[in-house]
């Protein structure tokens, strides 16, 4: 909204022209989405553990210790993530973007989707809420239509290919196939996520650091001086993706000092399925997917814990983890949580630095 306001002004006005620039943008937006969270976090907390008199419903079936550390504690905390995250991005971002408008739209939506599984959760004192059937119709609705807007605002032959990271002229042609692409991107990676989302601080942190990197590719893949030294491929436009993903982060931190072990609040769905959507989102308007499968790599190997679980079990009855997803199964084996937190955090970061590279490695 600034950028809109302020930039036809900046003739008249020196200082107006630092709204032209993206970087001044972006370190405005994350700062912002940070004093936003601090600044109504402890209300928003209050204010859930009065609705939600007995907090998360924990699983039974899960680690013994959640039926005593982490009773009571409120969930939902979501949403003070997605409101910071909103408002900054309205204030800061270029509003005639449309990439800015999709990505946005579609973090909202899974939000949306998550705050129902959790009101549901909670009103029937249950930890199950929507099935999982109708969390996957509704999350493929929505992905099937940023993916086709994205497409429409994309350039041919980008606009329907798929980008190999490393190979520099390899694009995959996927045709009509590309919404498909996109949607499974954005519903798995939001799935991902919410899979994660089982210990003080776990998914929130990795969550940052793949904001980190993509605010970066956002801005050097929407920069044609850049983009053609790194050989990468211009899309016009998601450079102010760069902005969204600055106040993810500031949003994802400010969240974190009431998440720190022991967590005040927990995320819920509300904010795990919002967050993975928003990544997914940004890794198909920037054209870098596969890079993202490498950036929050950490995701996806909870993910594929959990699928190998289940398959061997329906095959053999017997698991290959104590428990699943696998920070459960560390939990079980004597871990403590911050030993488990931290060590999966390092693990993010060196996929973080390993998708990085990506970037000059042609």
């Amino acid at each position: 909204m600034l950028y809109n306001l302020l930039t036809p002004l900046s003739e008249q006005f020196i200082a107006a022209n630092l709204f032209r620039y993206l970087t001044f943008r972006a370190g405005a937006a994350c700062i912002t989405a940070l004093v936003i969270s601090l600044m109504f976090g402890p209300a928003l907390i209050r204010t859930l553990r009065a609705i939600q008199r007995q907090g998360q419903p924990i699983r039974p079936d899960g680690p013994e210790r959640h039926l005593i550390e982490k009773k009571g504690t409120p969930t939902m905390g979501g949403v003070l993530i997605l409101a910071s995250l909103t408002i900054s991005t309205l204030l800061w971002a270029n509003l005639s973007n449309g990439f800015v408008w999709v990505v946005l739209l579609l973090t909202l939506s899974y939000g949306g989707i998550g705050f129902i599984d959790d009101y549901i959760k909670l009103s029937k004192a249950s930890y199950k809420g929507l099935s999982s059937r109708g969390k996957l119709i509704l999350q493929a609705v929505f992905g099937l239509a940023a993916a086709i807007a994205m497409m429409f605002l994309t350039r041919e032959p980008l606009a329907t290919g798929l980008t190999v990271p490393v190979f520099k002229e390899v694009l995959i042609p996927l045709g009509f196939a590309f919404p498909l692409v996109g949607m499974l991107v954005m519903t798995g990676f939001s799935n991902a996520v919410n899979l994660t989302d089982g210990l003080d601080g776990l998914a929130i942190v990795p969550t940052i650091i793949a904001a980190g990197v993509f605010a970066l590719i956002a801005y050097l893949v929407g920069n044609r001086v850049f983009a053609d030294y790194l050989q990468l491929n211009f899309v016009p436009g998601v450079g102010e993706l760069a902005i969204f993903c600055s106040a993810l982060i500031g949003a994802g931190l400010g969240f974190l000092w009431f998440n720190a072990p022991p967590a005040a609040v927990f995320m819920g769905d509300t904010g795990s399925l919002a967050l993975g959507g928003a990544l997914g989102a940004v890794a198909v308007a920037v054209k870098h997917e596969i890079v993202l499968g490498i950036v929050g790599g950490l995701f996806v190997l909870e993910t594929v814990s959990v699928i190998i679980q289940v398959a061997w079990y329906k095959r053999t009855k017997r698991r290959v983890f104590l428990m699943a997803p696998l920070h459960h199964h560390f939990e079980k084996k004597g871990w403590s949580e911050p030993t488990i937190v931290i060590r999966f955090w390092i693990i993010a970061m060196i996929l973080a630095l390993i998708g990085l590279a990506t970037l000059k490695i042609r």
